[in-house]
C-alpha cells in the first residue's frame, strides 16, 4: 500500500502519518518532500504552495481492502480539517508489479467501481522497466520524479516478494 499526501502545511505530516502507522502498520519508505504545482484545483480549500509525499507500508494488503482503506483515509482528513477544509489530502492506492492503482470517490469513464461509493483509478503502468503514465494519468503521477520514487518504492516491493519466496532467506 502506498499513500499519497501533500498539505500545505509541512508540520501536518508527521502526526498524520503516526495515525496511519497505528492503523496500516510500520510505514517502510518515505519519500522526500516534492513539488506540487500542476494544478490550482485545491487552492481555494487548502491554500499554497502544496507540498506532496509518498509513503509505503510495510504491511501488504488484498487489493478487495482499497474501499475500506480510502474511507478511513476520508475520516482522517475530516479529522484533520478546520473550519470545513482539509487541510490535507490522502490519496492511498496500491502497487503491483504490472501497474499503480489509486482510490477515489470521483466517477468517471475509466475508473471502475469497487464498492463503498469508492472507485479504482489505473494510475501507471509499468513496462519495460519503468511506469508509464496513461491519458487520464494525474499530472503530478506523471511526473518523472515522482515516478521515479514509485520506481524505488516497487523495487522494494519486488525484493520482499523474492525474500518472501525464497522461505525469508535473502540472497
Amino acid at each position: 500500500m502506498i499513500i499519497g499526501l501533500f498539505t500545505p502545511q509541512k508540520s501536518l505530516y508527521r502526526p498524520v502519518v503516526a495515525a496511519l502507522a497505528d492503523q496500516f502498520g510500520p510505514v517502510d519508505y518515505i519519500s522526500r518532500w516534492l513539488s506540487f504545482d500542476y494544478t490550482d484545483y485545491y487552492q481555494a480549500e487548502m491554500g499554497q504552495p502544496l507540498f506532496r509525499r509518498l509513503c509505503s507500508f510495510q504491511q501488504l494488503i488484498a487489493q478487495e481492502q482499497l474501499p475500506q482503506i480510502k474511507l478511513f483515509t476520508n475520516e482522517l482528513e475530516l479529522e484533520w480539517a478546520r473550519a470545513g477544509r482539509r487541510r490535507i489530502n490522502l490519496d492511498p492506492g496500491y502497487l503491483l508489479p504490472s501497474r499503480f492503482v489509486l482510490a477515489t470517490g470521483k466517477n468517471f469513464a475509466h475508473r471502475i467501481y469497487i464498492g463503498e461509493s469508492i472507485y479504482a483509478d489505473l494510475t501507471l503502468l509499468y513496462e519495460k522497466n519503468r511506469f508509464h503514465s496513461l491519458p487520464w494519468t494525474y499530472p503530478d503521477y506523471a511526473d518523472p520524479g515522482l515516478q521515479a520514487v514509485l520506481e524505488q518504492i516497487r523495487a522494494n516491493y519486488m525484493d520482499a516478494i523474492a525474500v518472501h519466496r525464497a522461505g525469508g532467506r535473502r540472497g
